[in-house]
């Protein structure tokens, strides 16, 4: 079982930044696959960062150059770093974990992006 805690939304005008992070606990041996999904308002949730299995990081094209996701493997935590944020970021941001075939999501942290 894996436990993730998000910390880091907000509220922030149109071309402000924001830094995510989350803490994973439990058993997290054997994956270094993290990321983040958004859901915003009236939407399916979306994956818009993550790490790959071969540690490099995939961005959703709506972020690409914006966002930057990291992570700390002997700590278990992952950021992501938003800049330049517009208001269709504004959603509820859900850390990720993914070991095998399952994905464990944290309780999520808002971020509005005021106009």
């Amino acid at each position: 079982q894996v436990h993730l805690v998000e910390s880091g939304g907000g509220l922030v005008q149109a071309g402000g930044s924001l830094r995510l992070s989350c803490a994973a606990s439990g058993s997290m041996s054997g994956t270094n696959r993290m990321g983040w999904y958004r859901q915003a308002p009236g939407k399916q949730r979306k994956l818009v960062a993550a790490f790959t299995s071969g540690g490099t990081t995939n961005y959703a094209d709506s972020v690409k150059g914006r966002f930057t996701i990291s992570r700390d493997n002997a700590k278990n935590t992952a950021t992501l770093q938003m800049n330049n944020l517009k208001p269709e970021d504004t959603g509820v941001y859900y850390c990720a974990a993914f070991l095998g075939l399952r994905t464990y999501l944290g309780q999520g942290t808002q971020v509005t992006v005021s106009s």
